[in-house]
């Protein structure tokens, strides 16, 4: 394995570098970009500091709360995480289940309804997709207004065309108690997945990889066009050929595969794959009075607006003295929300949006606005994506290219896990070797 080639420089990378050098391997890292980490990677614009999307650190493993806090020598921020949902011109605490005070008296009573009459039903041994799970979990008013709206335009998919290998932890179960109590009065709410979070006190989240790119061999500005299995090349856009004895990329599979000479069950497989695309859209204004919560979430269909976060409210650095700022997440799809405008145009739309929801004012004065396209966001788990995935990974396996990373492992992974799932690459590469 002296010869191992890494695509991509983010978090997956960074953790199979780790794992290799554990074992006196040093790889050579390439990435198509020209700067590093994939998405962790943060832009600068008139003195803010912009994500490449939102990004935190909520690890409960302590061996990456190690990894992560010595990789910034100790300076991050540890943030009790506060956060809300937008409803139809209600600011509503998350999760919004455990907190329906203050919604329409009648959609509250349907809800509880609902719950009641599902709750008394025993849970199915099996879903036939994630609306599915949602009826027995939250009852038809509850799903229909919130999980499934919001779904549709985080996802860009119907729920019924989801299943349900993405949940785990993310969408919160409350009990009848909770409900009750929570629609009488107000609550505290905090129940959301990430209770307390990590972000670096300095130069935006890519700052967990500064020490990483600076301590490796890695070489940007090389798109991996073509990939020889049986000749272990690797041809890149600007001409080079690298030569690989091991080979781990975290390229996306519908991308990789078409390097590749796959048989045609495999192309098809590749195909049906979807990931979703995201627009960001990023607003600098002269005050930092724009929310209590560190980020908030959009239920409403007819408002293109997703998800809003605030990056002075993870770290003071990201923003002049006295400044905000606000990112927002719009989300399209090739295979279910096409993009047929440019980016740019989402800006003045999203702009009002946030205007109309109190958030922005029409005498702010901007410093940053500006909107970045991202062409992979979240994989989407249609009822496609687990036996196309099997099937694509069933091939690199047979070829001997280990894969890893969200768009790698084709999974709803996190930080930690994406840092993890680079060290478990090198561990299937090194048990076959």
């Amino acid at each position: 394995m002296t010869g191992t080639i890494i695509l991509g420089s983010g978090m997956a990378a960074w953790g199979a570098t780790d794992r290799l050098l554990a074992e006196g391997i040093t790889p050579r890292l390439f990435d198509k970009n020209p700067f590093p980490g994939g998405h962790t990677a943060t832009f600068e614009n008139n003195g803010f500091l912009f994500d490449d999307g939102p990004h935190i650190s909520f690890t409960s493993v302590e061996r990456m709360q190690q990894v992560f806090s010595d990789a910034v020598d100790g300076q991050y921020e540890i943030l009790r995480a506060d956060v809300d949902n937008w409803y139809q011109g209600h600011w509503v605490v998350h999760p919004a289940i455990a907190n329906l005070h203050g919604l329409p008296t009648e959609l509250v009573a349907r809800i509880i309804e609902d719950f009641v009459d599902v709750s008394a039903k025993p849970t199915p041994d099996h879903f036939a997709n994630y609306y599915d799970w949602l009826l027995t979990a939250y009852g038809q008013t509850f799903a229909d207004n919130f999980p499934s709206a919001y779904g549709r335009k985080y996802h860009t998919v119907d729920p019924t065309l989801m299943n349900t290998s993405w949940l785990g932890p993310r969408l919160y179960r409350a009990d009848l108690g909770e409900i009750l109590r929570g629609a009488l009065a107000p609550s505290p709410g905090k129940q959301h997945y990430v209770d307390t979070f990590r972000y670096p006190k300095r130069n935006g989240f890519a700052e967990y990889l500064k020490a990483f790119h600076a301590g490796t061999e890695l070489h940007l500005g090389h798109e991996a066009v073509a990939i020889d299995p049986e000749q272990s090349t690797v041809r890149f856009g600007n001409g080079t050929i690298e030569r690989y004895d091991c080979l781990i990329s975290s390229v996306p599979l519908p991308e990789l595969i078409k390097m590749l000479p796959a048989p045609p069950d495999v192309v098809d497989a590749a195909g049906r794959l979807s990931c979703s695309q995201c627009v960001v859209v990023n607003f600098g204004i002269d005050r930092d009075d724009l929310s209590p919560c560190h980020w908030r979430y959009v239920y409403d269909e007819d408002i293109r607006s997703v998800r809003m976060s605030f990056p002075h409210m993870f770290s003071s650095s990201t923003v002049p003295p006295g400044h905000g700022a606000v990112q927002v997440e719009v989300y399209y799809s090739d295979k279910y929300k096409p993009l047929d405008h440019r980016p740019e145009e989402e800006i003045e739309p999203v702009r009002r949006e946030l205007i109309a929801m109190g958030i922005l004012r029409e005498d702010d004065t901007y410093l940053v606005e500006e909107a970045r396209y991202i062409p992979y966001a979240n994989v989407i788990f249609d009822l496609d994506a687990g036996p196309c995935t099997e099937i694509v990974h069933g091939y690199l396996a047979d070829i001997g290219i280990e894969y890893c990373g969200r768009y790698g492992d084709w999974a709803y992974i996190w930080t930690d896990e994406s840092y993890m799932s680079g060290e478990r690459a090198v561990e299937r590469s090194l048990a076959g070797r």
